[in-house]
């Protein structure tokens, strides 16, 4: 499965960006994705997940509120839409998926993973 994440760029603190994840196959849906991050000089960590089905998704604590995920299994496209951006969201995301629908935190757990999409929030 080849992940392709889209949307980053620039926004202002308070505004919003959505990102978007495409899969090459349809076998991606039935794959657990989440959303990691990678701030500079910070480990990556996790933001958000969402089962194969749509059904349950988990977030990160400071994103809780704030950003969505979500997921069209016929486009084969999971989205991340982020509101209310503050510099601290500052970062390249990627999209992983996971084969065995753990919806887990750790990036080892993650099979597949996009190429990263730079989001840069401007105060």
């Amino acid at each position: 499965v080849q992940l392709q994440a889209s949307g980053g760029g620039v926004g202002q603190a308070g505004g919003s960006l959505r990102l978007s994840c495409g899969a090459s196959t349809r076998t991606f849906t039935h794959y657990a994705v989440s959303w990691f991050r990678q701030g500079p000089g910070k480990e990556r960590e996790f933001v958000a997940a969402i089962s194969w089905d749509g059904e349950t998704s988990y977030y990160l604590d400071s994103v809780k509120g704030r950003f969505r995920i979500s997921r069209d299994n016929t486009a084969k496209t999971v989205n991340l839409q982020m509101n209310n951006l503050k510099p601290e969201d500052t970062a390249v995301y990627y999209c992983a998926a996971d084969r065995f629908d753990r919806r887990s935190p750790l990036p080892e757990d993650y099979d597949y993973w996009g190429q990263g999409t730079l989001v840069t929030v401007s105060s």
